[in-house]
């Protein structure tokens, strides 16, 4: 009997020490970023294209990542099987286990999309040449109306900046 008991914690030592694994390995994707102020490597030492204007209109908006990585629901649904397989006993202990499984995967899922949404601004921009340009982009700077801007574009990706 106490072989077989320690069989099974043996087990969900395993179980849960892959889960944890699996969890820490999906939690080191690097989250997106929408910020004027951040270049990815392949931006940087790029020519870009920069054109002058001035904010005639400042919106907030909320900025949600298209996709998820899936790290939440599977690390929730990991530690919530583990929670769940320690409680009961018998065909309980299964029922928790899947309970447990399917609630962490949820709340898992629940949390990495949170954690995805960022605080954002529609900057709308009288260009120089007369043009009106919209972009959309992480509220990390303060932009106004009426202020001088600088709209730096490169590869499709325009972000704006205050002169």
């Amino acid at each position: 009997m106490n072989l077989c008991i320690n069989q099974t914690r043996g087990r969900r030592l395993r179980f849960a020490l892959l889960a944890g694994a699996a969890a820490m390995a999906l939690g080191g994707c690097a989250p997106q970023s929408a910020s004027s102020r951040v270049y990815t490597f392949d931006q940087a030492q790029r020519a870009q294209t920069v054109v002058l204007g001035t904010v005639v209109a400042v919106r907030g908006i909320t900025i949600q990542s298209s996709g998820s990585s899936g790290a939440g629901l599977i690390a929730g649904g990991a530690l919530g099987a583990v929670a769940g397989n320690a409680i009961g006993g018998g065909s309980g202990r299964r029922l928790t286990t899947v309970g447990g499984l399917i609630g962490g995967a949820a709340a898992g899922n629940a949390v990495e999309n949170a954690a995805a949404r960022r605080a954002g601004l529609e900057i709308t921009v009288q260009l120089d040449n007369g043009e009106t340009r919209v972009i959309a982009q992480e509220a990390d700077v303060p932009i106004s109306a009426g202020q001088r801007v600088q709209i730096v574009t490169q590869g499709g990706t325009s972000r704006v900046g205050v002169i």
